[in-house]
């Protein structure tokens, strides 16, 4: 036990001699690790593991020796943006709604925890395969899941029965068609039609959730309109049935959109230490004696880069199975400034030659799908957007205050109305699915030039620290060895993950969605930590 608790002391960092502390700082350090695992699959375990770290590593800073306090790069742009992000609450026109709105933005002290808690080359390495290897477990059940097929996809559906006569949530009739997907009935899962005859019979009025592509909607059965007859179909009025194999895949999360802008980010992280590992130098050991690598040392290098391959692959097609244009391109967008990066002429035609057919058969899977092109102008979420596009700049130059100022963080929800979105009420109520223009109205103008100012030096300082990784001749020990690749790895996946999530918030609010913030900033804070540590070892 003594030697496992020095070698998680070792990991961690931990110097200290004083007992309490020691133990104060192993508990920080596990609550950082238990962050990582958890972000690629749920929200409450991410937050809880994060606010509990954050609060104990607080209550270190009240003990002496006080941990060191360091500058970040990013400093001057985070604060500023979440203090103009309150001011702009005051303005609102719902201050109330806007002022608790500010938790959200507060998910910037994630890169905080992080920085301050990973304190050697090691630890960072660690975290980092430690947050591919948990998002593996998701990334591997969203085919399962698929080939196992889920609800009730039904067919030959009778225009007398019930699920012809249903009700919406305003009281309207509506109807189920041929090929929706039946899932719950009173928030029980539905894996039959005999199962959910059960649950109609049970109540008078039953709340039935369906799939029809690409949403989840919940209806009204009621009791008195089930057809006489002997089986569960003929009761329903439906001629067959059989589990469904298509939807948007969304992992463990409850959204599609939400899993596909992490996946993107964790997949990046993958490509960039894939890139790493086959592009590795030779050791210092071999270039000092101009020896040629042994035999043995492809043996040992192969395993890396085949199980980053497997990995890389699995992403790749759990990301197909959202269905997500923008995360998709977002993610080939990484691909291609991870490969650019890299400075290698060959990798970048080799790359070309694997993405140009990869997109034409995720082209082709979209359209089968959806039903929609890639750039489909009859698709309904493209006309959703280029009208919430059009009102969105409208409402941001209508008057000075809103300019500068913005009409507040979620204040539509109570003026949507006055303001004249959704249609006058025709579209359902959402957001402006961009980032750029979420900021501009919600929070003005200079919300928006600090956004764009946050990632413009993040990119600079990832820049730095590549070019401090390639020029190395020794690399930094720490986990896994002396793993130089591992660190130019990282930041070309985080880069290459960033430019991915920046493309995608033009036409995502990806930056309102709090899972994917929190592994934004956590990557963030890997990478920035990542640069410091190896700009202090080089100096």
């Amino acid at each position: 036990m003594k030697a496992l608790l020095q070698q998680f002391d070792d990991l961690a960092g931990i110097e200290t001699d004083r007992f309490i502390l020691r133990w104060l700082e192993r508990v920080i350090f596990f609550f950082l690790v238990l962050m990582v695992v958890s972000a690629p699959h749920s929200i409450a375990a991410t937050q809880i593991a994060w606010l509990t770290g954050m609060f104990l590593w607080l209550v270190r800073l009240a003990f002496k020796p006080r941990p060191k306090l360091f500058r970040t790069p990013m400093d001057i742009v985070l604060w500023s943006f979440f203090i103009w992000s309150a001011i702009t609450s005051f303005f609102s026109y719902d201050p109330a709604t806007s002022i608790d709105r500010l938790r959200g933005t507060a998910l910037f002290l994630i890169f905080y925890f992080v920085i301050y808690n990973l304190k050697n080359i090691r630890a960072i390495r660690f975290a980092a395969c430690a947050l591919v290897l948990s998002c593996m477990v998701n990334v591997i059940w969203v085919p399962l899941q698929r080939l196992i097929g889920r609800g009730v996809e039904i067919h030959g559906v009778s225009a007398e029965g019930p699920l012809s006569n249903i009700y919406l949530t305003d009281g309207s009739k509506a109807a189920l068609y041929d090929g929706d997907t039946l899932l719950t009935a009173n928030n029980v899962k539905i894996t039959s039609p005999e199962a959910l005859v059960v649950q109609i019979e049970k109540k008078w009025s039953t709340k039935l959730k369906f799939y029809r592509p690409d949403f989840d909607l919940v209806v009204e059965v009621r009791q008195p309109s089930l057809l006489p007859g002997d089986t569960a179909m003929e009761k329903l009025g439906i001629t067959s049935w059989k589990r469904s194999h298509n939807w948007r895949s969304s992992g463990f999360y409850g959204h599609y959109a939400t899993y596909a802008e992490v996946l993107q980010l964790v997949a990046s992280l993958t490509l960039g230490l894939f890139i790493g590992s086959i592009l590795r130098r030779r050791d210092t050991e071999t270039r000092r004696h101009g020896e040629a690598e042994s035999s043995a040392s492809p043996r040992r290098r192969v395993p890396a880069s085949l199980i980053l391959l497997i990995c890389i692959s699995a992403m790749s097609l759990a990301l197909l199975l959202t269905v997500t244009r923008a995360s998709q391109l977002g993610f080939l967008i990484s691909a291609a400034a991870i490969v650019v990066m890299a400075g290698n002429r060959k990798l970048l035609l080799g790359a070309a030659a694997v993405i140009l057919p990869v997109a034409i058969g995720g082209l082709i899977f979209l359209q089968q799908s959806r039903q929609v092109g890639f750039f489909d102008p009859n698709d309904d979420s493209i006309k959703y957007r280029q009208t919430m596009y059009k009102d969105g700049f409208r409402l941001w130059t209508e008057n000075p205050q809103h300019f500068f100022f913005g009409v507040g963080m979620d204040s539509v929800q109570k003026h949507w109305r006055e303001w004249g979105l959704y249609d006058g009420g025709k579209m359902a109520m959402g957001h402006f699915h961009s980032t750029l223009l979420q900021l501009l109205v919600e929070r003005g103008l200079f919300a928006l030039l600090l956004y764009l100012a946050m990632f413009v030096i993040y990119w600079r300082t990832l820049r730095r620290g590549l070019k401090l990784t390639r020029d190395d001749t020794a690399p930094v020990p720490g986990f896994l060895g002396s793993s130089g690749w591992m660190d130019r790895g990282i930041l070309l996946g985080c880069f290459g993950g960033s430019i991915g999530f920046f493309a995608s918030s033009v036409v995502h609010y990806n930056f309102g969605d709090a899972e994917v913030v929190m592994a934004l900033f956590l990557l963030m804070g890997v990478s920035v930590r990542l640069t410091q540590l190896t700009e202090a070892h080089q100096a």
